[in-house]
């Protein structure tokens, strides 16, 4: 749920109107618009390079992982999750808040990996690799917008 949407469910369920802390929060999301709409082109724009560059950084830390065993339908199916998380991301940062996230389930997705015997401290390892890429292409308030979001994916894991 955005910011705007969470703000008048709660005044609506208080049955009053928005507060002027409220009204302030949904005020500062308005202003941030500009560099959350640009955050996620530049996301959106720069994926391939991300997962490319971030996969090269983390097999660089990881090197005996089954993403780099030279199978290149298990190398795809990470870049393609990591690509997916990157998105996930962009929406997190459009919304103002981490409910996308929520919404995929981050636990149900970390016991998949478990399942598949995919180690957790490798996911925290290239998840990193791929929030310095990511955060690499945005400008320092963009980034901003965009950090906690994969900071939380990486707790996660």
């Amino acid at each position: 749920m955005s910011i705007i949407a969470q703000a008048i469910a709660q005044s609506d369920d208080a049955n009053r109107f928005l507060s002027s802390a409220e009204l302030n929060k949904i005020q500062d999301f308005f202003s941030d618009g500009n560099a959350r709409i640009s955050a996620a082109q530049k996301l959106a724009e720069n994926e391939q390079k991300i997962v490319e560059e971030g996969s090269s950084r983390f097999w660089s830390r990881c090197p005996n992982t089954p993403s780099n065993s030279g199978s290149a339908q298990k190398t795809a199916l990470c870049q393609r999750d990591q690509g997916w998380y990157i998105r996930l991301v962009s929406y997190c940062v459009l919304a103002g808040n981490s409910k996308p996230l929520e919404d995929i389930g981050i636990d149900g997705m970390r016991d998949m990996y478990v399942s598949l015997g995919v180690p957790l401290a490798n996911l925290q390892v290239a998840m990193r690799a791929i929030k310095e890429v990511a955060l690499g292409t945005l400008t320092s308030s963009e980034a901003s917008l965009a950090a906690p979001y994969f900071d939380q994916l990486i707790r996660a894991f």
